[in-house]
């Protein structure tokens, strides 16, 4: 037991603190340390230090076995609470699965017990099983487990409400996860009109409770549903709506660039000329409030900003294109390594235009580069770095790029090495 008890203090006491604290500490009895790792958890939580509140998790379901004893409805919570926090924490569905598991092996059934108040503790302690059961199936695309949680967890709802056990609200904010969930499930599923009609089910309770801003999701994830049966129209009737109401509540915030984002790829892939000059809007929009609410560093918008390069080529503006395709080199550089996809990907791109611009030392300069790049990320053998191998020796072929190999005495178009960074924005590779 003496090893146990040093198990549950270990993180408790800085190096600074003397062993006779730590003794004292070990002479805690469990209810005590139960109750101290209880607190402790819920305040790393509070403040985002979510590794050291999952320890403290592990700890209290650790001491709840050791003060309340296999089978106990306390034991099942501590299991749940864990479960819940090692997905919506850290989102990771195995260890959530695995835990709720353990949570629904401690339960009682409900009709043995006679007590109102434990009954209602149990069937709370049972919503919380099946609803983050059916998030995690839903992440590993378990499907059918997923649809089966997420059901069951419908049922308990309706059973709480009659008892008494949550109130009018908290059981609509419960059906509108539930509904969500399941609309998920039916859209992998290949079930658009029941996933659609899950959403419609969302909306219509968010509109009851006055929560008009949650319909947000909703809206996003009709689009979605309607985009994947090729219903364009209507996945922009959807998304116009999600936007206004993300724009109206937080017009700088994650979500209003994020629907932005989507709005811009799918009226540029809309067949529908007069689409165009929206689609430009949005993506400037969306690069907007991406830098305004995650930054020019941040993936999203290094993303994003690369969808608004390929919108710009496609409409024949190849200037712009390159500026910040050039511009944004050194960012993705200091964001994702020298040696990254993202990386690569750019210079491919400003190769692929300055060739068709006719700028072909320009273009043997770049694509050389990515190649070295690919060369090491990929291998000689993988698609990418051999289309741009045959796009170096092409290039080698032209009569400026000879003439300029010959100069500098080099005998082969390209060599696979890592070139240093100059700390250049792109703009280092200059005609010579």
């Amino acid at each position: 037991m003496s090893r146990f008890l040093r198990f549950l203090a270990l993180g408790v006491l800085s190096p600074s603190q003397t062993g006779c604290a730590n003794k004292e500490f070990l002479m805690v009895p469990p209810e005590g340390k139960l109750k101290h790792f209880d607190s402790r958890a819920q305040a790393h939580e509070d403040n985002q230090e979510f590794d050291a509140c999952i320890q403290d998790l592990v700890r209290c379901v650790a001491l709840t076995r050791l003060v309340h004893g296999e089978g106990h409805l306390k034991l099942a919570q501590a299991h749940v609470r864990l479960a819940k926090a090692y997905f919506q924490l850290k989102g990771w569905g195995l260890q959530a699965k695995e835990h709720a598991a353990l949570a629904r092996e401690q339960l009682p059934f409900v009709s043995s017990v006679s007590c109102r108040e434990k009954k209602l503790e149990i069937l709370m302690c049972l919503l919380s099983i099946h609803l983050t059961q059916g998030a995690a199936s839903l992440t590993a695309a378990n499907l059918e487990e997923a649809e089966s949680s997420f059901l069951e967890a419908q049922k308990v709802v309706e059973e709480l409400h009659q008892r008494g056990g949550i109130s009018q609200e908290e059981k609509i904010n419960t059906e509108v996860e539930i509904s969500t969930g399941l609309s998920r499930v039916y859209r992998r599923q290949n079930r658009p009109e029941d996933a659609l009609s899950q959403c419609e089910k969302s909306s219509q309770l968010l509109k009851d409770c006055d929560q008009l801003e949650k319909t947000c999701s909703v809206y996003r994830d009709m689009a979605a549903i309607e985009q994947d049966r090729g219903h364009l129209d209507r996945a922009i009737e959807h998304l116009t709506k999600a936007h206004a109401i993300a724009v109206s509540h937080s017009p700088e915030e994650l979500e209003g660039a994020q629907i932005s984002h989507s709005l811009a790829l799918i009226l540029s892939a809309a067949a529908e000329s007069n689409h165009n000059e929206s689609a430009g809007h949005y993506f400037e929009q969306s690069l907007s409030a991406y830098e305004n609410s995650a930054g020019p560093h941040d993936p999203a918008f290094l993303a994003a900003q690369d969808d608004y390069c390929r919108f710009l080529l496609f409409n024949g503006q190849q200037e712009r294109c390159m500026e910040i395709q050039r511009a944004s080199l050194a960012t993705k550089r200091s964001t994702f390594g020298e040696l990254s996809a993202e990386v690569a990907d750019t210079l491919q791109l400003i190769g692929s235009v300055e060739m068709t611009e006719g700028r072909m030392k320009l273009a043997h300069r770049t694509m050389t580069k990515c190649l070295e790049i690919q060369s090491l990320l990929y291998g000689l053998q993988h698609k990418k770095t051999k289309a741009t191998k045959k796009a170096v020796d092409m290039l080698a072929r032209a009569p400026e790029v000879a003439e300029r190999q010959r100069r500098q005495g080099r005998k082969k178009p390209h060599t696979i090495s890592v070139l240093p960074s100059s700390g250049n924005d792109g703009n280092s590779m200059s005609d010579s």
